[in-house]
Order: C-alpha cells, then structure tokens, then sequence
C-alpha cells in the first residue's frame, strides 16, 4: 500500500556519567534516513553533534519533516532502537568479540620495538637519555594525554587548529594508532566501561587489559567510516583523517631526524651515535610510553582509591600517574570525563595539566574546564567552564 507518510524524528541519548562521545547519533541519523526515504527520494537532513560544546552529555539528532510518497514504517520507534542496536554492535570491543584471533601484523611490530628496546640498553649516553625524555614529553605528555585524550576524545579545552593539528601529529609519535582510531576506541571504552563490550577492561583478564587487546582482533585503524561513527567530529576534518591514514609519518620522520643528530653529535662514531639515538628517542621511547598507556587501561581499573564512587572499576594510581603525566588519576576522571584536569587536589601531580594551564595563560587555550566536587561528599558530576 502507498501512502504518503510525514516523518519527523528526534532521537535523544543521554548518559550524563559519559562523555560528550557516547553514542554516534549522526550514524542512526544516516541509518534512519536510509530506511525512511528509499532511493530516488530527495529530502533535506540535518545531523548535529554537540561534540564542539564539550559540556553535555545530551545529544539530539533532527531528521525534520518530509514529504514523500513510501512505505510507512510500521514502527518508527522500532526502528530507532532497532539502529541504535546495530551501531553498537557495529564497534562492540572486548575479549569475546575478538573471536581469539592474533593481528600479526601488531604483534610483530611490538615485537621488534621490545628488541629494539632492549638493544637501546647497549648504547647508553646523556645525548641518548636526554634525546628519550624529549621525545617522551612529546609524544607521551603533549600527544596523547593534553591532545589525544583531554583534548580531542572529550574536549575539555579549545585551541586553534593550527595547534591542535600539531599536539595531534605529537600522539601519532606515541604509536598508539591515528586520532580517529584512538579517540573512536577511547569512547567505546566510557560507553560500556568494565562492563561487555568495554575493549580493555580487566574483567577480560590483567593481561587483555594492558596489552591482549591490541594485539588480538580484527585492527580498526584504516576502518575510518566504522570508527567516524564514534568519532564524526574528526571525520569531517580532513587534516585529521589524513594523520589518521598517515599516522606513522611523524614517528618515521623524527626517527631520521634522530639519525642525523645522533651521527651530527658523534663525528667520531657516526654510525653509533646515529643507531644509538634512534634507539634511544623512537624504540625504547616508544616501548615504555606504549606500556605507560596501557597500564592506565589495566593498573588502574585494579589497583588504587576510589574518591568517586562510579558505575565501573576506575581507581586514582599515583604511580600511573607519575608516569603518564597525570592520566593515572582515573576515578577522577571517570566522575569527571570532560573535565581538563584530572588531578583535583594539590597533592595530585598532573603534568599534562600543567601543561594545557599554560597554554591557557599563554592566550592559546579556551574555554578550559575544571571539574568541582564537595571533598566531604565527593560525588560523580559535570564540568564547570571555568
């Protein structure tokens, strides 16, 4: 039967525990869009994400009215939850979605980059050691904990874009994966933290959580339309979907840029001062980072305090803290996600705080959000724009 049929849907998602990212209401639009107007049928469509407010968690998706001559769902609000459903599973993470397979590939990069490692141990020297803890900051501190993470996955500041593409190309240097895969997985693992689903919690085992997770399953890195569904304010930018596709190009870069100097500041041993310093500033920088990282998925979902009493297993480590630049204090965190800080007391080192704190009295951040809570009640809640 045909009939002419007026939709107008508004889909409302919220969460208010989770980040700005939670669910990828632009792809249930599509989705939707799809099953509403069949081909051959032109109607006009707009999809908003609130991830530029980085305050709210609420979401609201507008398919406006249109005329047409179709079908008539049976069930519209079917319909919803029906999609809903399926983008979930679309990027459902965690032990028993991997189907035990090993990514080869993965493996034995990480493989190479622990000899490499290891190897950096026989070629010791202050030029070396000052080369890691440059490149450490860099990639550790400024790209994933200030830009990866508390910049792009929850927007808790702004910057220019000439900036954030910089911090940005810093986290690619972290060998963690592109911006979009990064930011795609981080807020699955808000989504569904410790619970199925959750692509590392320890729930699936110690090991999975820190490194079986990356090294099992099928790999999401060049799969940029599945991941844009978590990620659709990166997706839009082509800068970002270029150092997504291209995320190695900054570690090779650096890496010959460390062959030079290493050679440069060793005219008597050029071939040892330049093999010397790469191992030093990319292989066993890139080992220890990519561990520190990790233990922030596994260490502090075990071991810790909880001053927040939230949904899943997050636990402030001071040690994970130190090491990270203040990504260890989880809990507060997970209470606070759009938070910018996440060393809430003065006690709570917090580098990559610190950091985004001077680019805010230096004119280059915005709009930097600091979470408040009752120390004598401390409670899960928003950010505040400071």
């Amino acid at each position: 039967m045909r009939v002419r049929a007026r939709a107008s849907l508004i889909i409302n998602v919220s969460d208010t525990r989770e980040t700005p990212s939670v669910m990828p209401n632009c792809a249930i639009t599509n989705v939707l869009h799809t099953r509403l107007h069949p081909p051959g049928i032109v109607s006009n469509r707009t999809c908003t994400t609130p991830y530029s407010q980085g305050s709210s968690p609420k979401m609201n998706t507008t398919l406006p009215e249109v005329e047409q001559t179709t079908t008539a769902p049976a069930n519209p609000l079917l319909a919803v939850q029906e999609v809903t459903q399926k983008i979930k599973q679309d990027l459902r993470m965690g032990r028993e979605h991997q189907q035990g397979r090993i990514n080869w590939i993965t493996t034995i990069a990480m493989g190479l980059f622990h000899v490499g490692a290891i190897a950096a141990l026989f070629f010791f020297s202050w030029k070396n050691l000052a080369c890691f803890f440059v490149m450490y900051f860099f990639a550790i501190n400024v790209g994933i904990g200030m830009a990866y993470h508390r910049l792009l996955t929850h927007r808790g500041y702004r910057v220019p874009k000439w900036l954030e593409y910089f911090v940005t190309a810093c986290g690619c240097l972290a060998l963690e994966g592109g911006p979009i895969f990064w930011v795609a997985t981080h807020r699955v693992h808000h989504q569904n933290s410790d619970q199925a689903g959750d692509p590392h919690t320890p729930h699936d085992g110690t090991w999975w959580a820190h490194a079986g997770w990356i090294l099992s399953g099928r790999a999401l890195h060049s799969e940029t339309a599945l991941l844009g569904r978590y990620a659709p304010d990166l997706t839009r930018d082509p800068v970002h979907v270029w150092l997504s596709k291209y995320h190695y190009v900054p570690l090779v870069v650096t890496g010959l840029l460390q062959l030079a100097l290493g050679a440069a500041l060793d005219p008597g041993h050029r071939l040892v001062g330049a093999i010397g310093m790469l191992l030093w500033g990319t292989f066993l920088r890139v080992t220890l980072g990519l561990h520190a990282t990790w233990l922030v998925n596994s260490a502090t979902h075990l071991w810790g305090k909880r001053r927040f009493e939230t949904k899943d297993d997050s636990r402030n480590n001071w040690w994970v803290a130190i090491l990270t630049g203040g990504e260890g204090w989880h809990n507060n965190h997970h209470a606070h996600p759009v938070s910018a800080r996440h060393g809430l007391t003065w006690y709570e080192f917090d580098i990559n705080y610190y950091g985004i704190w001077l680019l805010e009295k230096l004119g280059l951040a915005k709009k930097v959000q600091i979470a408040k809570f009752d120390p004598a009640a401390p409670k899960p809640a928003g950010a505040y724009m400071d």
